[in-house]
């Protein structure tokens, strides 16, 4: 989301390369093309200028420390301006209430409904909550339908009513359903608009007085610049909303929402979701958007996501295999499979630091791993646990069996057997594999 942005300001700081101190006339140069590339972000004049300002009045005089060249000084005062223009750290979702009941809000089309299962799936894996979905939609076609087929899939119920009944009774009679039945949070997946207008704003401001939700989140599709912020200010000032929810963070869009809506209505961004898969969503830390704005990659993030996946009995058990040189196409499908869980992976080589930037003109398909899995789902089970009787007529067979050709299938033999013998000798020098902060 943020490229344009990240390559804009990392000229900007290249002005003041070389240069022995902080001065006057280098920053006022810097701060011009800073100003400029957030513009160009879609961040309003106002807010932009005074972000430039404030940067200003901190580097002016600044004597360079020992370690530190000018450039690096001003990234770290934009790095940390930008974190406060952001929110500073991160707003936990209240859970509050028996049960904790979460409304959701916004306009047709910014994802609310996926987000709600996304949320619900969310709070079930990672808070071990008990969840019910309210379909309060009764307006858009298909939008309770939508729903079920979400909470199918992730396994949460949909509490819709019967036919006739209002939003504001079916959000009463969804909290009561919920306190009925063992289910200690209730997310209300509320109606939208494609604008603001005068009925909707009644209507959700109805169910807001009659089940008093601890948490209300207005969701926003990030692509709409500007008008998210109008849009937020319409909300906020109907609903007193507590947190904001940042939807398709994934798509061709300048970020300039992400950077100013805090400031613009004074209340934090919770979370953010990136495509339409389930676990596409993340709880939003100023600090580490910040460092990706930057280009310096988001370590932190992408270890916990490794973390989620990560699983201490089949990483001995791997350590084994590779050890008696043992590892087989199994155990290399199987690691795909784990990669896969983490999302995307332009996303995820983006969190490197310094590889987002070297990513940026390569595109990476969503199903990289496609021909790959193919070539091994076409192997019998003696092919995987023994590659090395894989000749020349089984190549073919397996080639043709996965709509590939010979010649992929002998990279991927070789592909294999590198990383095999790389493992191998990581495994010979290092003690059992371990992710930091895991014990």
């Amino acid at each position: 989301m943020f490229e344009n942005l990240t390559e804009r300001l990392e000229r900007s700081f290249k002005i003041l390369k070389g240069q022995g101190r902080i001065t006057e006339i280098n920053v006022a140069e810097t701060l011009k093309d800073v100003r400029r590339a957030l513009l160009d972000a879609d961040v309003n004049f106002r807010l932009a200028r005074q972000f430039t300002d404030t940067v200003k009045q901190k580097a002016l005089g600044q004597k360079v420390l020992t370690a530190i060249n000018p450039s690096q000084l001003m990234i770290k005062i934009v790095h940390d301006e930008l974190v406060e223009l952001m929110g500073s750290d991160k707003t936990d979702i209240s859970l509050k209430g028996n049960p904790a009941v979460i409304l959701i809000s916004g306009l047709q089309g910014s994802g609310k409904t996926t987000f709600s299962g996304k949320l619900a799936l969310w709070l079930k894996t990672r808070h071990n909550r008990k969840p019910l979905l309210a379909a309060c939609d009764i307006y858009r076609p298909a939008a309770i339908e939508q729903l079920k087929i979400i909470g199918s899939q992730i396994e949460v119920p949909v509490f819709t009513g019967i036919e006739g009944e209002n939003p504001v009774t079916i959000a009463q009679n969804s909290v009561r359903e919920a306190r009925k039945t063992g289910y200690d949070t209730v997310i209300i997946d509320s109606a939208g608009r494609l604008a603001i207008d005068e009925e909707m704003m009644t209507e959700i401001s109805e169910i807001k007085k009659n089940v008093n939700p601890g948490e209300i989140l207005f969701v926003v599709d990030s692509m709409t610049g500007q008008d998210a912020v109008n849009t937020a200010r319409e909300f906020n000032a109907r609903l007193d909303f507590s947190g904001i929810v940042l939807t398709k963070l994934d798509g061709d869009t300048r970020g300039g929402a992400a950077l100013s809506i805090k400031a613009e209505v004074n209340k934090p961004v919770k979370f953010v979701s990136t495509g339409e898969k389930m676990d596409a969503i993340d709880v939003f830390y100023p600090a580490r958007m910040a460092d990706r704005i930057l280009g310096m990659g988001d370590i932190v993030t992408l270890v916990e996501k490794a973390q989620e996946q990560y699983n201490v009995e089949e990483a001995r058990k791997l350590q084994k295999k590779l050890a008696k040189d043992q590892f087989d196409f199994n155990d290399f499908f199987a690691q795909i499979q784990q990669i896969k869980k983490m999302g995307n992976v332009k996303d995820l080589l983006s969190m490197v630091p310094g590889v987002g930037k070297a990513m940026k003109d390569i595109d990476i398909d969503d199903n990289a791993f496609k021909n790959i899995e193919a070539i091994i789902q076409s192997m019998t089970p003696a092919e995987r646990n023994n590659p090395a009787i894989i000749n020349g007529s089984r190549r073919k067979r397996i080639a043709e069996g996965s709509g590939t050709t010979v010649p992929d299938v002998n990279k991927l033999l070789r592909q294999f057997d590198e990383m095999k013998r790389m493992m191998k000798t990581v495994s010979r020098g290092s003690n059992p594999i371990r992710i930091p902060g895991r014990r």
